[in-house]
């Protein structure tokens, strides 16, 4: 769904919601003591208010973060792999390199394809520029890119 589709789509289904949540919010403020349990959480909800509304205003903003979590769990799970790295350098190459590969993926590149193509191009053209070796660059090749299954 495009970003503009999806604002209008929030505009026209979660913005009734979440106002009907906060008008709840006002209503139970009357007659509930700000330490209970109750009222920390609408307090909290309060306090969280414009970063809620903040997927509202803007269709590029996911409701979660679960694609970010999702994409940074391989890195927690390898991490005790890392503990046996010999040098301080080697640890950070190796992140270096785990970073390329996620970014690819993100950027729906096949990981092997993309590096292979930096790879060539930085040892036939010394000279190239970092921007057209980025993977959101429009110069990378389609065969560096995944085949996507529409659902």
């Amino acid at each position: 769904m495009k970003p503009k589709d999806r604002h209008e789509l929030r505009e026209k289904e979660s913005k009734p919601i979440v106002e009907a949540f906060y008008q709840w919010i006002e209503a139970c403020w009357v007659n509930t003591l700000p330490q209970s349990l109750l009222g920390k959480a609408l307090t909290y909800a309060q306090n969280q208010k414009k970063y809620l509304l903040a997927f509202l205003a803007d269709g590029r903003i996911e409701l979660s973060n679960n694609r970010a979590e999702r994409s940074i769990k391989p890195f927690v799970i390898g991490r005790k792999n890392w503990l046996f790295c010999n040098t301080p350098g080697g640890a950070k190459s190796s992140a270096a390199i785990y970073s390329l590969i996620q970014t690819a993926i993100e950027n729906g590149l096949n990981p092997q394809a993309y590096l292979e193509y930096v790879f060539k191009q930085i040892q036939q053209h010394s000279d190239i520029g970092v921007e057209k070796l980025l993977p959101w660059a429009e110069e990378i090749p389609v065969n560096c890119k995944m085949l996507v299954k529409k659902s």
